[in-house]
């Protein structure tokens, strides 16, 4: 038996002290003495109740063994029940003089019961002979405090490692009702505090983070989210819970949870991931939500508990950083527009054709800025009329800007053409072919924009107006419509207007060189692109400015000769 008997001499008769508690007499040692003197004690009892029995009792027979002492057994039976238990356990005397030891503690610290009791303290051998005096005041000081006294403690085990304990302390009286001494339990306290970290900065995560923190179940539903993921996804904290992302998202729901997926099968990736999505707008008639970018990082949740690896979830880490991201492709977008009009204005000055070096510029700037490109020139006189001087191949291929044979036939456009637009305003108009293709249009007639945000359009009717620089064009319904329907009123819009069947956003800007007016340029983009910007049409201007720069020096070529 490891654990010590507890010390102190044998209480008196009708005494309330209890078996085991460590006594205010001595050390350890002194419980063997004192249970011996007993068991002597006892013997001489029985002894004399022997020879006193009246001699008509009966035959003489052998004396019987005297029972072992109670001190004894109990002290035994509280040696097994702290051996038994999962806790370190010591106890000290009103001195500081170690009584007892378990096996636990042994454990934790490598000292058996028989190197621990009778020690005095635990400076020198189980704590540093620095922190001795303050280690020793907190534990004997739980003796006359009430209740237990918690503190955190680096011992030192016998093989001279430190360990660090989370100790709980209290105050044991004698049968007098003074403090008789100190019993403390303790344990390794790392796991408890990596348990308490872990849910410290849970809390930390799902309350006071700046970034969006969503724990996403197997089933690939939020079940907990912070405020700030809350509030990206514009919902309350408690409303996205449980709720399909396919709710909250228009757009982006399979590449989140492609990757949810996948980090539940293979494990997170090493490096964060940019993920576009579009958020559903609060009133479907609104069309499209808000479009952003969540820079995202995500890690498997598995149970700590189970023997192999259970999966909990996926935890979900976002930030968003649109904006940063529209700075990125707006730079890049602005870099490589400035290289190829160097590259543009370095290829034009070898042609000896003006009229080519125009068709260079053109081809230049439709390098991931528009499918198709038309040049009109202008015919001299009032009204302006517009004659086709070169244009890209119809078709979904594309090709080079290429010199059309001029033949001096205006190209019909009716009133209120962007082209024509663009010239009345010596400006840039951009339009689009309807609600389907554009934010910006509400009906099959499309819309059209310019400086002045007067617009006209001619499919069904004609409109005009100004509602915050941009008004609907077109006669047409506002009805919804289906996608082949949609589909085939863009068609009829790029028809009416003259420009390749497959175009739905155009740019017209107007070619002006010397205070003059030569002729529109025009920009088309098909229905898989965006809608032209205002970045855009500053762009489209630069390029024309360098455009009608050469069809000045071809006019005026053409009159010298």
């Amino acid at each position: 038996m490891t654990a010590s008997r507890p010390p102190g001499p044998t209480q008196p008769a009708g005494g309330a002290g209890s078996p085991g508690r460590p006594g205010p007499d001595g050390p350890a040692g002194s419980a063997d003495a004192a249970d011996d003197a007993a068991g002597s004690a006892d013997s001489r009892d029985a002894a004399d109740t022997g020879a006193a029995t009246p001699e008509g009792s009966g035959a003489e027979g052998p004396a019987q063994p005297s029972p072992p002492p109670p001190d004894c057994e109990d002290s035994d039976l509280l040696a097994a029940l702290l051996d038994g238990m999962d806790a370190a356990l010591c106890a000290f005397d009103a001195d500081g003089v170690v009584t007892h030891w378990n096996r636990e503690a042994e454990r934790i610290l490598g000292w058996t019961a028989e190197e621990a009791v009778g020690r005095r303290g635990l400076g020198g051998w189980a704590v540093r002979t620095a922190d001795a005096e303050e280690v020793e005041s907190r534990l004997l000081g739980a003796m006359k405090a009430p209740g237990r006294q918690v503190h955190d403690f680096a011992l030192v085990t016998k093989d001279g490692g430190r360990v660090l304990v989370r100790t709980q302390t209290a105050g044991v009286r004698g049968a007098d009702g003074r403090p008789a001494g100190v019993y403390c339990a303790f344990s390794e306290v790392h796991a408890q505090i990596d348990l308490e970290r872990s849910i410290a900065l849970s809390e930390a995560l799902f309350n006071d983070a700046p970034w969006g923190a969503v724990l996403v179940d197997a089933d690939l539903r939020p079940a907990v989210a912070n405020a700030y993921a809350a509030r990206a996804l514009r919902a309350g904290r408690t409303a996205v819970l449980g709720r399909p992302l396919g709710e909250l998202l228009s757009q982006g729901l399979e590449e989140l949870e492609t990757a949810f997926q996948h980090v539940l099968a293979e494990g997170p990736p090493s490096v964060p991931t940019d993920v576009w999505v579009t958020l559903r707008a609060p009133d479907a008639a609104q069309g499209e939500g808000e479009r952003r970018c969540w820079r995202s990082g995500f890690l498997r949740l598995a149970s700590p508990l189970a023997e192999e690896p259970v999966p909990l979830g996926v935890g979900w880490f976002f930030q968003d950083v649109t904006e940063a991201k529209q700075l990125e492709q707006e730079s890049s977008v602005v870099r490589f527009r400035a290289n190829q009009l160097h590259r543009a204005g370095r290829t034009a000055a070898d042609c000896e054709d003006p009229m080519e070096a125009a068709t260079v510029f053109i081809d230049f700037a439709l390098a991931g800025f528009a499918d198709h490109a038309l040049l009109d020139i202008a015919k001299d006189g009032e009204p302006v009329r517009l004659v086709r001087a070169a244009a890209t191949p119809a078709g979904t291929g594309g090709g080079p800007c290429s010199p059309i044979v001029p033949g001096g036939i205006p190209v019909r456009y009716a009133e209120g053409h962007p082209a024509l637009q663009a010239v009345e305003r010596t400006g840039a108009v951009r339009a689009s072919a309807g609600p389907a293709y554009s934010p910006f249009g509400s009906g099959p007639g499309g819309r059209t924009e310019g400086r002045e945000g007067r617009t006209e359009g001619r499919t069904g009717g004609r409109t005009g107006g100004r509602t915050g620089g941009r008004a609907d064009a077109g006669a047409g319904a506002g009805a919804r419509t289906d996608a082949g329907s949609a589909a085939e009123q863009a068609r009829q819009w790029a028809r009416a207007r003259h420009w390749p069947e497959d175009s739905v956003h155009a740019l017209c800007v107007v070619l002006r060189s010397r205070a003059r007016t030569l002729g529109v340029a025009t920009f088309l983009r098909s229905a898989g692109r965006r809608p032209f910007e205002r970045a855009d049409a500053a762009y489209a201007e630069e390029v024309a400015g360098r455009v009608a720069a050469a069809l000045d020096l071809a006019r005026q070529l053409r009159r010298e000769r």
